[in-house]
């Protein structure tokens, strides 16, 4: 369920994620609305160990409730884009069903490669399992 009623409350939320998450060092998101039901989430989440997460999100919110129409999640270690997650439905992929349309792009082939994306979601905020996989997931990848 999407604890988001209005653009407001989620600008709230964003705005304090450093303050939720000491491994985040600093932020650059920016919330702007593009138009009477849209809006756009740009910028990044920098962490203490030198990796960043790159947002862009496009939000609506027809029916009263907030809603991610779009997402592009990037994980950078200094200039190496480690990988990314995106909406973008590939239907022709089978294997992506299970998580259709969230899916990780992962190396060694990180443009081709496509795996699904559990707990990714268009109805609620994604950016919390997203620095949790940060915080305690990447150290052991970049490690090996």
């Amino acid at each position: 369920m999407n604890p988001f009623r209005s653009l407001r409350d989620y600008e709230v939320w964003i705005y304090g994620l450093p303050q939720r998450f000491s491994a985040i060092a600093y932020s650059t998101l920016l919330l702007a609305q593009r138009g009477r039901q849209l809006a756009e989430l740009t910028g990044e989440l920098a962490f203490s160990d030198g990796c960043r997460l790159v947002v862009y999100e496009r939000l609506t919110w027809d029916a009263g409730e907030l809603l991610i129409e779009g997402y592009g999640y990037e994980v950078w270690q200094g200039s190496n884009k480690l990988y990314w997650y995106d909406s973008q439905p590939h239907p022709a992929d089978s294997s992506l069903a299970s998580t259709y349309p969230h899916h990780k792009h992962i190396p060694p082939d990180v443009k081709h490669h496509r795996v699904p994306a559990p707990g990714l979601s268009l109805n609620q905020p994604n950016l919390p399992l997203l620095i949790d996989e940060i915080e305690h997931d990447l150290p052991n990848l970049i490690s090996r």
